[in-house]
Formats: C-alpha cells, structure tokens, sequence
C-alpha cells in the first residue's frame, strides 16, 4: 500500500462555534497548486513529478448532516481496500472519528499523533456526541488506536482531563513542549493535525483562536522529525472566512505538501 490519495471533506455540520471549515479543501488546492510556487519539499521530494499520489477531489457531502457523515467511512474504506492510503483535507475534526474507524479495520494496533490546541475528548458538547469536540473520545472508547499521543494541547478543562486518564491518552501540553522532544513514535501511524494548533499569529483563518502554539516552522519541524510509517493522516479547522490574505491557506498548503511529501516518501 504505497498510494497516497488526496481528498477533500467539505463537511462542517458538527463545528460548535462558527461554520467555515466545509469551504476549505478547494482552497487549499487552489493554493497548493497555485504557480506562485512550485510543488517540492523541503527535502527535494518534487510532488509535482511524482506518480506516487492522486487527488480524488472532494467527496459530496452535501444534504442532510447524518447522512453526509456516514458517507465518511465508506469512503475511507473503499480507498484503503483499493490499496490507497488518504490523506484528508476537511472540514471540521469530527472526520477524524469515521476516517479512523476505517483505519482501524485494517491497522489494529494504530498510533495517533493529533497535534491540537484542543484534545478533543469531551463526551458530548451541546448534546452531540459527534461534535468536532468529540472525535477522540469515541475512537478511543471504540478501541480504534493502541495509542493516542497529543501534542500542543492548552485548553485542558478538568473533564477532558479525565476523560484522558480514563483512556491513557499521552499528552504533551503546549508549555511541556521544547524543539527536539523526542516523541517515541512507532507505525502504523495516523497524523491528525487542527491547524489551531499553529499561533493564530501564524494561523489567523481558523474558527477557535489559541494563542500560545506553534509556529509554522516549529509544526514543520515535528512532521519532518516522524521516523514511523504514516498509513493516514488528515489537515482540519482551516476556515477561510476567518483568514487575512490567504495566510492560512498558504499555510495549509504548506503543511500539505509536507504531511503528502513525508507520506510519498515513505
């Protein structure tokens, strides 16, 4: 399985504060493509000349929310089975929970490392257990990964708190974190990355603005430091309502190039 896919997940019917995310898998290929710059990686890997990958585009996820959502797995699976790994570009981060519920059909032993402002464990919020404040709490009370690593978290309230003991989650605070932490990662391994990860000095275009992140250059250093194999991965929470002159969507862009070189490479 050395096929990396491209698809888009225009889907942002369990965000909790703004819409927005659905508008951003087209404009992060418009950038990503764009001529403005060229389709290489920081570590030579030329993207635009490889036969290593594809994009699908994006998936319909129009009409009602419920049942766009469950055309999430189906998808992912379909993919997997045809000997393709994906590389999701959402939308909110209520994908991570159906992506990675096809995931772990083929990979049960699955890591996940999510880097994220937020970690995403509430058991509910506003009633819905699919909230994109949801996602990691039902894949680990599905059993779906072996390990859940979250790195720049700096919102922990004392009921994610406990749900991250209740299900050993491995978190590496905002302020625990230094350059050159090692993270001990072993494959297969599934890269989850909200973007408000990044400072909103760095990541303006998002919906949940954090100060206190990531610079570009430091998430960079992290996805290029990853020695386990990356089987999957998603890039959430970009929304281009809120960006200031495409900043985050060069960003996005940025990272993609990086998370799909890393994955081609591999």
């Amino acid at each position: 399985m050395n096929e990396v896919t491209l698809l888009g997940l225009p889907f942002d019917a369990y965000s909790s504060f703004l819409r927005g995310p659905a508008l951003a898998p087209p404009r992060i290929r418009q950038v990503f493509f764009s001529t403005f710059w060229n389709l290489s990686t920081e570590d030579g890997l030329d993207l635009g000349a490889s036969a290593g990958w594809r994009d699908d585009g994006d998936l319909d996820l129009n009409g009602d929310p419920a049942a766009a959502y469950a055309r999430i797995q189906p998808a992912i699976t379909e993919r997997l089975a045809a000997g393709s790994r994906t590389l999701c570009l959402g939308g909110d981060h209520s994908l991570a929970y159906p992506i990675v519920r096809a995931y772990a059909a083929r990979y049960p032993d699955l890591t996940i490392l999510q880097l994220d402002a937020h970690p995403d464990l509430y058991d509910e919020l506003d009633g819905n257990r699919h909230s994109h404040a949801c996602p990691f709490a039902r894949i680990m009370e599905e059993g779906l990964a072996r390990r859940l690593v979250q790195v720049g978290i700096r919102t922990l309230n004392p009921h994610q708190a406990a749900q991250a003991e209740r299900f050993g989650a491995e978190i590496i605070a905002m302020r625990d974190w230094s350059p050159g932490l090692a993270l001990d990662l072993r494959g297969p391994l599934y890269l989850s990355i909200d973007l408000d990860a990044l400072d909103p000095a760095f990541a303006p275009g998002i919906s949940h603005h954090e100060p206190g992140g990531f610079s570009t250059r430091e998430l960079l250093g992290i996805i290029q430091a990853i020695d386990a194999p990356i089987v999957g991965a998603d890039i959430v929470e970009y929304n281009p309502a809120r960006d200031v002159r495409d900043m985050t969507a060069a960003v996005a862009a940025k990272v993609l190039k990086e998370v799909l070189g890393k994955m081609v490479g591999s």
